[in-house]
């Protein structure tokens, strides 16, 4: 009976160690296998062998992406406060059995590396901050990640780790910053509307003054072009008022007549001109003997003067 029972318990002990051969390693995941505490092997994903009672899952490393955020404070080299919240994204370096030796026992476990991997980036990104001024540090987002990046990949890779993304996701400073910055951005705005309208008056002024300028100087022109015009066609009908006259002068001299008589008419036709087209209501005349005489002898020399210029 005792040796039944003995029997029963070998067979149960073998159906456990027979099970406890056998290791499941889910998919993303990588196994590190120790033997009396001494690092022995690792376990890629999927159904693998290891002895029984002494080879131990030490642990279970994970080689996807992860994620963590971050909450800090820097100075500037102004002495402003500047306020981080960063979203940091990081990985195992590869699969490499070195690499998991180190992911594996670098630290001693998970909170010791996020602690070590946190403080070690607001570190640099302090350091970083500290060089720059407050009014600098808002455009210099994309420099302070490559520089987080630049100094902390060589360290990341000796833990077994590699620093995938680094976001900056919101960078604030104290409420007197912001408002002053705020006051800056608005006075900036205030000073280039003015700027942009006072050119914009200036350029109005100045295209006003040209117009008017180009405005006179057609209405000159036109003028000018209008007054030699004028002139020539008065040139022309004095020419053409000599020119009948002297042929008048000579039919009448020619037909033994009194050469006064065109005078008188030029005198009469002159009056009735004055009359149809003067604008006030009466004509002053002087109607005597003697300024009649004066008149006609004016008349006179000036018919005797414009054949000459026609000659010539």
């Amino acid at each position: 009976m005792a040796a039944q029972i003995t029997f029963y318990i070998i067979i149960f002990f073998g159906i456990i160690v027979f099970f406890s051969s056998f290791v499941t390693v889910k998919q993303g995941t990588i196994a590190v296998i120790t033997v009396f505490g001494k690092y022995r092997r690792i376990l890629k994903p999927g159904l693998n062998l290891k002895l029984p009672l002494i080879e131990q899952i030490y642990s279970r490393i994970s080689i996807q992406n992860r994620s963590v955020e971050l909450e800090f404070q820097a100075v500037t080299v102004d002495q402003a406060n500047v306020y981080f919240k960063a979203m940091l994204l990081y990985s195992v370096l590869d699969q490499g059995e070195e690499t998991i030796k180190n992911v594996a026992f670098k630290f001693v476990d998970e909170r010791n590396l996020m602690q070590a991997l946190i403080r070690t980036i607001e570190g640099s990104i302090r350091a970083y901050v500290a060089t720059k001024r407050q009014a600098d540090v808002l455009v210099l987002r994309k420099d302070i990640v490559e520089h987080v990046k630049e100094q902390l990949d060589t360290v990341l890779e000796t833990w077994g780790y590699h620093l995938q993304d680094l976001q900056l996701n919101d960078i604030t400073f104290d409420d007197a910053v912001m408002k002053s910055m705020s006051q800056v951005v608005a006075s900036n705005n205030l000073k280039a509307a003015a700027e942009n309208e006072g050119q914009a008056l200036l350029i109005t002024k100045t295209k006003a003054a040209e117009a008017e300028g180009n405005a006179i100087k057609i209405a000159a022109e036109a003028e000018r072009q209008a007054a030699q015009l004028r002139g020539q066609g008065i040139a022309l009908f004095r020419e053409e008022v000599a020119k009948g006259m002297t042929a008048a002068a000579k039919e009448m001299e020619a037909a033994h007549m009194d050469t006064s008589v065109i005078l008188f008419t030029m005198w009469t036709e002159s009056i009735k001109h004055f009359a149809e087209h003067s604008q006030g209501n009466v004509i002053f005349l002087d109607g005597s003997a003697e300024g009649m005489e004066r008149t006609m002898k004016e008349v006179m020399a000036l018919n005797l003067l414009q054949p000459e210029k026609v000659k010539k």
